[in-house]
């Protein structure tokens, strides 16, 4: 999707996301080859706000409305209450919601081995976006 693609708030939403995404992977794999000394909290900010956004695209689509939240689960729990059907191991996002603020103030310390499971997840998530049908 390119900006010119951009029709109504799912298509920002979605857009928005594969940027964060696209920044998260481009993060990860400056700071795997020692290409850039960066708190791994900045590469989970980036996935949380595409996982975020990702979501809230999937809901706007739906013309479903949702609060003004970080909270992930709280995201997931409003499309399964709406009987929207998401991909496998779409809980593991949950882990994330702490990254949405602080992550940013450097609180949060963990490693790096989770991320490319996140990213896997929120790629599936987006071609199923992408291609307009929920599983």
């Amino acid at each position: 999707m390119n900006k010119d693609e951009i029709k109504n708030s799912a298509d920002m939403f979605l857009y928005k996301a594969i940027v964060d995404l696209n920044s998260g992977k481009y993060l990860l794999k400056a700071f795997n080859d020692d290409e850039i000394e960066i708190d791994i909290e900045k590469i989970y900010f980036e996935l949380q706000q595409s996982a975020e956004k990702l979501l809230k695209s999937i809901l706007s689509r739906e013309a479903i409305c949702f609060p003004k939240s970080h909270d992930i689960e709280q995201i997931i729990e409003l499309c399964e209450e709406n009987e929207i059907s998401l991909v496998e191991d779409i809980e593991c996002l949950v882990e994330l919601s702490d990254y949405a603020v602080e992550g940013r103030y450097s609180i949060i310390h963990d490693d790096i081995n989770e991320a490319d499971r996140y990213i896997s997840v929120l790629e599936k998530l987006i071609k199923v976006v992408e291609s307009a049908k929920l599983l």
